[in-house]
């Protein structure tokens, strides 16, 4: 075929037959199945990685970056961290709860490691971090096993899953707009799918 009936070719959207939009977060009772799916595989690192994505809320190009040192001090997990984001260059603050912790804690025993290694290193590409196209195809793996659909879940949604739940039990923007490292509170607003008018009301309800 010649390249002149090559461009009369129709091209093909990039995004035939996928799902496109926001993800949705996942559910309590979401997060609860896949915890005990993961510990039952006995897939350490894995169960590391979710809980890790549920508690900091970062994007997956932060995520897969992480270094041993981030999370660790003195040879115990820490309770809290921050790191600086890629996208913004401002360091974004999370908590580290008793799950993520322990399960943190079983992966680095069963690793070993030292401060500056990666968190989750490549098993393909030795001296390197996964790939967040790894950490994706890792996540489209995690919802199947609790039978979800993975097309219609992202690395985004372990990203929104924690700051959703805190809104709307506390219907507070600016602390989710903290916690997600958002410059603007628009964007926190865009990002969770909320009214403009409700978030505005909830702004201003709001002391801080």
């Amino acid at each position: 075929m010649d390249i002149q009936a090559q461009n009369q070719l129709p091209h093909q959207a990039w995004n035939l037959g996928r799902i496109i939009g926001p993800k949705p977060p996942l559910k309590p009772k979401h997060i609860w199945a896949l915890r005990t799916r993961l510990q039952h595989e006995g897939r350490t690192r894995d169960l590391a990685m979710f809980n890790l994505a549920i508690d900091s809320k970062l994007r997956g190009c932060d995520l897969v970056r992480l270094r041993v040192g981030d999370v660790v001090l003195g040879g115990t997990v820490r309770l809290r961290t921050a790191i600086v984001q890629q996208k913004t260059g401002r360091p974004v603050p999370f908590e580290l709860t008793d799950s993520a912790r322990e399960a943190l804690a079983a992966w680095l025993r069963k690793r070993g490691s030292r401060e500056d290694d990666w968190l989750f290193p490549s098993r393909s590409r030795p001296g390197d971090h996964i790939t967040t196209r790894q950490y994706g195809r890792l996540l489209d793996y995690w919802v199947a096993l609790i039978g979800l659909n993975p097309a219609l879940y992202g690395t985004h949604s372990l990203r929104r899953t924690k700051v959703a739940l805190i809104y709307k039990r506390t219907g507070n923007l600016r602390a989710c707009q903290l916690l997600l490292g958002h410059t603007k509170l628009e964007s926190t607003v865009r990002y969770l799918g909320i009214e403009v008018d409700d978030a505005l009301l909830l702004s201003e309800q709001t002391d801080l």
